[in-house]
Parts: C-alpha cells; structure tokens; sequence
C-alpha cells in the first residue's frame, strides 16, 4: 500500500491484534484503537496482562487486516515501542495530546459522545519505527 492507502485503510478499520512479550511467552489481543497524527492510539485496561507485559517491556507488534477470501486480504503491521501518554489509570486530566485520539475514539466506538474516563484504562501512543503493509486486491493487477 502506499502511505496514503496505509493512512485511509488504519483510519478505517476498526479493530487491531496486538502483541506482546510476556514472561510465558507472546501474548495477543484485540483492540479497539485510534489512528491519530502518524500514531496508533491505544487504551487497555491497567491491570490487564498486556499492561504488564509493555511495562516490562514495551516492544509492540500490532495487525490491522481485513478481507475474506484470499484475494481480498489486506493489512498493516506497526512495530516499535509505546509510551504511556496521561494519567495512570485515565481519570480525564487535561491532556492536550489526548484530545484528538479521544475524541476519535467517541466518535467511532462510543456513539459520538463525551469520550467516558471509567479510572480503568490509560492511553497508549505507538509512534511505528517499521510499517509493513499488504493488498492482495493488487495481485491481479
């Protein structure tokens, strides 16, 4: 894909698979997210195992794919490392550089509301080192 396609295609996915490195080994899970200013915007729960895992380690692999038959497939893979950005557990201090992945994320997961601070999850921000994508759709061509 070319950068434009990569920034169309994260913008309009909705879910992600993120993996980590834990003590018993690699560990994924499904996340929702935001694509923000070059960033992957993520928010986990604070006392969760990939919690745990990024703050031993915050190394991340993340997947966006999408399609059904093979020649549909399509993705997009961000490597690199995260950084807690806010408060730990999120409880909605003012954080310039949270206002626009939260307002993205209320628009696409939460209805278009306020952007709900449950003191439960705290923000994310993968800024990707390597960017991998793919586009079977293309194969044909």
């Amino acid at each position: 894909m070319t950068p434009e396609e990569v920034d169309a295609f994260l913008a309009e996915e909705r879910t992600c698979r993120v993996a980590t490195a834990g003590p018993g080994g690699p560990h994924v899970t499904p996340l929702w997210y935001a694509w923000h200013g070059g960033a992957l915007w993520l928010t986990s729960v604070v006392r969760s195992q990939r919690w745990a895992d990024l703050q031993r380690d915050p190394r991340v692999a993340v997947v966006v794919d999408a399609g059904t038959a093979y020649g549909e497939l399509r993705g997009v893979e961000l490597r690199g490392r995260v950084e807690v950005v806010g408060e730990v557990p999120r409880t909605g201090e003012p954080v310039p550089e949270l206002e626009g992945p939260e307002r993205l994320f209320a628009q696409r997961y939460l209805g278009g509301g306020p952007f709900a601070h449950d003191g439960r999850h705290a923000w994310l921000r993968l800024v990707p080192d390597k960017i991998t994508s793919w586009d079977f759709r293309k194969l044909g061509r």
